[in-house]
C-alpha cells in the first residue's frame, strides 16, 4: 500500500543500494559490527536516547534542576532526525506573550498520562511510584492489564494515593473484576499495543510471583498468555457492547479505546466514536517497556504522527471530533513533542519510557528476562531492592515538560494548549530527514479538514461522558432498595426481552459500592427472568447476586463474572432436550442447562461453570476455575489453556479430535478427590436447573464416570493438590 507521505523513490533506492554495496566491499572491512541495532552502542545505529542525555535527564529530576533539563531537551533537538516530528518546526503565529499569561503548570499536568504498563511487566515499586506521582499532580496513570491490589484503592495514612486513575481492560482480562472497575476515573479498552500491534503477549512464568498470580487470579510460576484479539470484540458493534457494559458497571467513569497507528485508523476511530467511547488513544510504534519481540519493535507499526493526524482529520470531517478526547503516546520526551502532538490533534499525552528513565531505567533492553539491574522491570526481590525511583523524580519530570510547553506556547503567542489543538497551520516541514528520502512529503499530515462549524476538539466537560441508554437494572435497583439500604434478602421476578442488555451489571455496581465485591452471602438477592435475555447477561455480576433465566440468553453471558451466580435453563413448558439445543450464545463464562455457543469459558480465571455442550474454542486461554462440559465440544478445545481444570463428557469418542493438546494433558479420572469434585458440580447443576440429561448421568454414575476426560494444563500437572491420580496407572489421551 502506498504511504500517505510517500518517502523513498526509485532514485533513493538506487542510492541506498550503491551505499550498502560500497560498505560491503570496501577495502579494510575486517568484521561485521557488533551490537547497536537493539541496544544503544556508539558504533551502532542512532537511538532516540543516548547514554549521556539519559543520565543528564536523571540528574535533572534527581536535583530538581530545570537548567539540566534544558540541556537534555536541547541535546535531543540537536540530534539528527529520527522521528517524523523532527522534520517539522513551528511557524510564527504572532507576537510572543508574557509567560505569566500562559496556562499554569498545574493545568498542563492534567493532560499527562503514564501509559499502560502492567504490574508484572513493572516491579511493584516502579508501578506504585508512577501512580503516586501522577495522583499528586492531578494527572493520570494507567494500570496496564495486570490488575491492581485492592490495598491501593484508598489513600495511605501519609496521604499518598497509589491507585491507578485509569484501569485497563485488555485481551487477557487479568484481574478485571467489578471491584477493580469501580475504583477508577477512566476505563481503557486496549485493542492493541503500539510496539507489537496484533500480537498479544505473554508474561513468562518466572515473573508470575505469588503476588502477581493473586492479582491476576492465576497460578504462581505458570506463564500467562494475552491473546491477540479480545474474544468478545470482532466488530465495532461488539466493541460498542463492551463499552456499554463498562459504563454500566461504573456509571461515572469515562471509557477509552486504545488503538495503534496504522493505515485506515481514521475509519476505525470513527466507528469507535460512534460506539460511545469518550477517549481514543492513538499509540505509536515506539516506546513500550522493551519486552516486545525485536522484530516488532523494529519493523511493525507506524509513527503516532501519521495515525493521530488521520484520526483527527477523519473525525473532524465526519462531525465526530467533539465527541471524543484524543490522546497519543509513543516516544514523547519533551515539551516540543507535546506541542506538535497537540497541533496534530491530541489533547492528552502519554509519556511512558521517559517516566521510567526518570525512575532509574538505563535502557539495557532486557525487560522480558526478569534481570533488570535497576529494579524497574523485574519481580526478583534482590533486584527490586536496587530501585531508586521516587514520586518526586517523576513529578519533577512532568513539571519540567509542562514548563517547557509553557515557554513554547508563549513564544508562539498563545495562552493555552487548547488554542493549538488541531492547528497544523502552525507547522512547516523543514527537512526530508535524509538525502535518499527524495519524495518525503508531510503535507498530508498537515492538511486542515473542514469542520463544518463543529468544534475541532472535545467538548465534553470534566466529569462528563457520552451516556448510554439504561437497561432493566434501572427498575431492578428501584425495586431492590430494601437490599441496598437495609441489607434485606430479596427475590425479584421480571419478563425480559433480548433488547435488554447487561442485566445485573449496574446492580452489581450498587452492591459493590455498598457492600464490596464479597460483602454479601451467595444468593442474597435472586433475580428471576422469563424470556430471552439480551447480550452480556450478568456481566461482572458480584457475590450475592443470583440471576435465573427461564428461557435463553444472547452472547457474553457472565462476562467478567465476579462471584455472582447465573443459571440459564429452558422454560418449564419446553419439551426440547436441553443437551441438544443451544440456549446461550458465544463467549460465555458460566454454563447452564443447554448447549453454549463458541468460546465457552474463554479466559476463565476462577468461575465454576457447567454446560451441556459447547462450540469451538471452549476453555481457550483459561487460567483458573473449573469447567464441566456434559456433552460434545467444538474444535480447538483448551487452546492456550494454562490454568484451571476442565472435565469433558465424551459419549461418542470424538473428544480426541477436538482438543488442542499444545498446552494441556488429557487423562481419564483417576483420583477419588477429583471424581467427587466433578460429581458435586453436576449435583449442583441438577439442583439449580432440574436437567433430566444431567440427572441421567448421575443415575448411572458408575458407568458414565468413565466417559469423562480430565483436562489439565501441562504446567499445572505437577502442582495439583491432591494429585491427578491415586496410583501410577492412568489412561492418558495423546491429542
Amino acid at each position: 500500500m502506498t504511504s500517505r507521505i510517500s518517502g523513498l523513490g526509485l532514485s533513493g533506492i538506487q542510492k541506498k543500494v550503491v551505499e550498502q554495496h560500497r560498505r560491503a566491499f570496501a577495502a579494510g572491512t575486517a568484521m561485521l559490527p557488533v551490537g547497536g541495532f537493539y541496544r544503544s552502542r556508539r558504533s551502532g545505529e542512532a537511538h532516540a536516547f543516548t547514554g549521556d542525555l539519559l543520565h543528564t535527564l536523571q540528574e535533572a529530576v534527581a536535583t530538581d534542576d530545570y537548567r539540566l533539563y534544558r540541556a537534555y531537551a536541547d541535546g535531543l533537538k540537536a540530534m539528527r532526525p529520527i522521528n517524523l516530528r523532527d522534520l517539522l518546526d513551528f511557524r510564527s503565529h504572532g507576537r510572543p506573550v508574557p509567560l505569566e499569561e500562559v496556562e499554569s503548570i498545574t493545568e498542563i499536568h492534567k493532560r499527562f498520562v503514564t501509559p499502560g504498563m502492567s504490574l508484572g511487566a513493572l516491579s511493584p515499586e516502579a508501578h506504585e511510584t508512577l501512580n503516586i506521582a501522577m495522583n499528586r499532580i492531578g494527572a493520570k496513570s494507567d494500570s496496564g492489564e495486570g490488575g491492581e491490589d485492592p490495598e491501593r484503592y484508598r489513600p495511605r495514612p501519609n496521604g499518598d494515593n497509589a491507585n491507578s486513575a485509569i484501569k485497563q481492560v485488555a485481551s487477557g482480562r487479568f484481574g478485571v473484576t467489578a471491584e477493580y472497575l469501580n475504583n477508577c476515573r477512566e476505563i481503557e479498552i486496549k485493542i492493541a499495543q503500539g510496539a507489537k500491534p496484533g500480537e498479544g503477549g505473554q508474561l513468562p512464568g518466572f515473573k508470575v510471583t505469588p503476588e502477581i498470580a493473586r492479582l491476576r487470579h492465576a497460578t504462581p510460576g505458570v506463564m500467562l498468555i494475552s491473546p491477540p484479539p479480545h474474544h468478545d470484540i470482532y466488530s465495532i458493534e461488539a466493541l460498542a457492547q463492551l463499552i456499554y457494559d463498562l459504563k454500566q458497571i461504573n456509571p461515572k467513569a469515562r471509557v477509552g479505546v486504545k488503538l495503534v497507528a496504522r493505515t485506515g485508523i481514521g475509519t476505525i476511530a470513527a466507528g469507535v466514536a460512534k460506539a460511545n467511547a469518550d477517549v481514543i488513544l492513538v499509540s505509536g510504534h515506539v516506546g513500550g517497556t522493551g519486552a516486545s519481540p525485536q522484530t516488532s519493535i523494529k519493523f511493525a507499526g507506524l509513527p503516532w504522527e501519521m495515525g493521530l493526524s488521520e484520526v483527527h482529520q477523519v473525525l473532524t470531517l465526519n462531525r465526530l471530533r467533539h465527541r471524543v478526547k484524543l490522546r497519543t503516546d509513543g516516544g514523547i520526551k519533551i515539551g516540543r513533542d507535546v506541542v506538535i502532538a497537540a497541533m496534530l490533534g491530541a489533547e492528552e499525552f502519554g509519556i511512558g519510557t521517559t517516566s521510567l528513565i526518570a525512575m532509574g531505567c538505563i535502557m539495557v533492553r532486557q525487560c522480558h528476562s526478569n534481570t533488570c539491574p535497576v529494579g524497574v522491570c523485574t519481580q526478583d526481590k534482590a533486584l527490586r531492592r536496587k530501585f531508586t525511583g521516587t514520586p518526586e523524580k517523576v513529578v519533577n519530570l512532568f513539571t519540567f515538560i509542562a514548563e517547557d510547553v509553557r515557554q513554547i506556547l508563549a513564544g508562539l503567542g498563545v495562552r493555552s494548549l487548547d488554542e493549538v489543538v488541531g492547528r497544523t497551520d502552525l507547522l512547516d516541514q523543514v527537512s526530508r530527514g535524509a538525502e535518499h528520502l527524495d519524495d518525503l512529503d508531510l503535507n498530508p499530515l498537515l492538511a486542515l479538514p473542514d469542520a463544518g462549524g463543529f468544534p475541532t476538539r472535545c467538548s465534553l466537560k470534566d466529569g462528563m461522558r457520552n451516556e448510554v441508554l439504561e437497561t432493566l437494572d434501572e427498575r431492578i435497583i428501584r425495586d431492590a432498595r430494601p437490599l441496598l439500604e437495609e441489607g434485606e434478602k430479596m427475590q425479584l421476578t421480571y419478563d425480559v426481552h433480548n433488547t435488554q442488555r447487561a442485566i445485573g451489571t449496574k446492580l452489581s455496581h450498587m452492591i459493590t459500592r455498598k457492600y464490596g465485591m464479597t460483602g454479601l452471602q451467595p444468593g442474597h438477592i435472586t433475580v428471576r427472568l422469563r424470556g430471552t435475555a439480551g447480550q452480556s447477561l450478568g456481566a461482572f455480576a458480584v457475590q450475592g447476586l443470583k440471576l435465573e433465566v427461564f428461557g435463553d440468553a444472547n452472547d457474553y453471558v457472565g462476562k467478567g463474572l465476579s462471584g455472582g451466580t447465573i443459571v440459564v435453563r429452558p422454560p418449564m413448558s419446553s419439551v426440547l432436550p436441553s443437551h441438544a439445543n443451544t440456549i446461550i450464545g458465544n463467549t460465555v463464562l458460566y454454563g447452564a442447562t443447554g448447549q453454549a455457543g463458541e468460546r465457552f469459558a474463554v479466559r476463565n480465571s476462577g468461575a465454576s461453570v457447567v454446560v451441556e455442550g459447547c462450540g469451538a474454542c471452549g476453555c481457550e486461554y483459561m487460567t483458573g476455575g473449573v469447567a464441566v462440559i456434559l456433552g460434545p465440544v467444538g474444535a480447538n478445545f483448551a487452546a492456550g489453556m494454562t490454568g484451571g481444570l476442565a472435565f469433558v463428557y465424551d459419549s461418542d469418542g470424538s473428544f480426541q479430535h477436538r482438543v488442542n493438546g499444545g498446552t494441556v494433558l488429557v487423562r481419564r479420572l483417576a483420583a477419588a478427590h477429583w471424581k467427587r469434585v466433578l460429581r458435586d458440580l453436576i449435583v449442583e447443576h441438577v439442583r439449580e436447573t432440574q436437567s433430566m440429561y444431567a440427572a441421567h448421568i448421575l443415575l448411572n454414575w458408575g458407568r458414565e464416570m468413565n466417559r469423562f476426560w480430565q483436562v489439565v494444563p501441562l504446567e499445572m500437572a505437577d502442582r495439583l493438590s491432591p494429585p491427578l491420580s491415586d496410583s501410577d496407572e492412568t489412561v492418558t489421551l495423546r491429542a
